[in-house]
């Protein structure tokens, strides 16, 4: 077999292991290092002396070093600690006060809330599981169809793989060599025109079939404005002013997506302590969950940066290359095939394997093809979310199920995340037809005039 030959065995072994339920942070460190002894051996050298423990351990101090991976663990430890801090119910009574005369006001409340929850953690399983324990009993109580109720919980808690301050964003900076900025002001008008869909869908279904969604009784709206002012004022204002300071600190210069990380952790903190939620339990918790996290993304890009590296001196990445190149795809067609590759393989993956391993692949093309890496990544994060609600694989109907009432069936939950997976193919084809929802902003920022 020629090297090429083995890189594309490699490639298609490693797919084969993963299907099988192996470790795949280990399984692509072994793959990498097995492989990697084959590619760079030479006769008569000592078992040590081989360069692909060299190259093992360089990739690990590259990842460790990386100045943009530094705000993962500080971006999920801000998101642990105002996940455990209360303030979930705080948000969805005021929002939901606030929504009261919108037909379908505690899915409309529901979904602004999850975008809020999801912007501050970026955490899918936890947005999900806290939504479903909090406002998916309170809508099916309220007369509201199961399959909407469910749609709406799911597509809401996945927001936060595209909306900054997402930690999808930050690896695939790292993975792509783009400004992790930039990416955050790309991703901005694709996100709340996501979360836009999916109220117009949602407030369009109660008016056109308000079987689904029925008016709340009127000792719940009849609510005095300064009941409302308050609520909003000591639960919705506190955390928007959070991340507005470190969105809008990145946005603007003021500071490093790290630095501003740090800030934003120390928010939390002190929003914590108001809500006198701050205990030492609860600080525990997060620091173990953002050490456990931050040591899977880590020992990813290690085992990802090996296994590419050795894939790509074997030849596997010019194979690809070549075969992309001899179907004479338009930009369009590759855009478009690419992103069918990705959405199949978010059935078996999660995102970060994704973006680690596959993401990589495609990569080198961009530069043939004419599309901006940043264009790219936005569309890779908006078909990504495709990947938690389509069936068979859709961890977030997994996720509600988990908590779900008995009588909730796990084919309603799919059943009602269908339509707002729609939503999300329409958003990927306006941002086709127009990409200048992705790309003007960090134009208008960050262009010199």
């Amino acid at each position: 077999m020629t090297d090429p030959q083995i890189g594309m065995l490699m490639l298609g072994l490693f797919i084969f292991i993963i299907m099988l339920g192996f470790p795949i942070a280990f399984t692509l460190v072994a793959m990498g290092v097995g492989f990697g002894f084959y590619a760079y051996y030479t006769p008569g050298q000592e078992f040590l002396q081989n360069r692909v423990f060299t190259l093992l351990v360089q990739k690990t101090f590259e990842v460790t070093s990386n100045d943009v991976l530094t705000a993962v663990p500080l971006f999920l430890f801000m998101g642990y600690v105002v996940e455990r801090s209360n303030i979930l119910d705080r948000l969805f009574h005021s929002i939901q006060l606030a929504a009261k005369n919108i037909p379908g006001s505690l899915a409309v409340a529901a979904l602004i809330t999850c975008a809020m929850f999801a912007t501050a953690t970026g955490i899918v399983g936890a947005v999900v599981t806290l939504m479903g324990l909090l406002a998916f009993p309170q809508m099916l109580k309220s007369g509201y169809d199961v399959r909407f109720s469910a749609g709406v919980i799911c597509a809401g808690g996945c927001l936060g793989i595209l909306i900054p301050p997402s930690i999808l964003l930050i690896v695939y900076a790292a993975t792509a060599g783009v400004s992790a900025v930039k990416l955050y002001a790309a991703a901005m008008l694709p996100g709340f025109l996501l979360a836009g869909l999916y109220v117009v869908y949602v407030v369009g279904r109660a008016m056109i079939n308000p079987a689904l969604a029925p008016k709340l009784p009127k000792e719940q709206t009849d609510v005095p404005f300064m009941t409302v002012l308050t609520a909003l004022l000591t639960s919705f204002f506190p955390l928007a002013v959070l991340i507005m300071a470190v969105l809008g600190a990145i946005l603007f210069g003021l500071a490093t997506p790290s630095e501003a990380a740090g800030v934003g952790s120390l928010g939390a903190l002190v929003l914590a302590a108001l809500y006198r939620a701050l205990t030492f339990e609860r600080i525990k918790e997060a620091v173990y969950l953002t050490a456990r996290t931050t040591a899977m993304v880590c020992y990813l890009f290690i085992g990802s940066w090996t296994f590419s590296s050795v894939f790509s001196y074997l030849g596997g990445h010019s194979v690809v290359e070549h075969f992309i190149l001899g179907l004479d795809l338009s930009p369009v067609s590759f855009l478009i095939l690419t992103q069918i590759i990705i959405f199949l393989l978010g059935w078996p993956l999660e995102w970060s394997e994704i973006i680690i391993i596959f993401v990589p692949i495609f990569l080198p093309l961009l530069p043939k093809f004419g599309v901006d890496p940043l264009f790219f990544g936005i569309l890779v994060a908006l078909n990504i979310q495709t990947s938690f609600n389509t069936p068979p694989m859709a961890m977030a109907a997994y996720y509600l199920k988990g908590i779900a009432p008995p009588h909730v069936r796990l084919t309603q939950i799919f059943a009602g995340s269908l339509p707002f997976v729609m939503m999300v193919f329409l958003s990927m084809a306006l941002i086709y037809i127009f990409p200048q929802i992705v790309l003007w902003l960090p134009d208008y920022l960050y262009t010199p005039r």
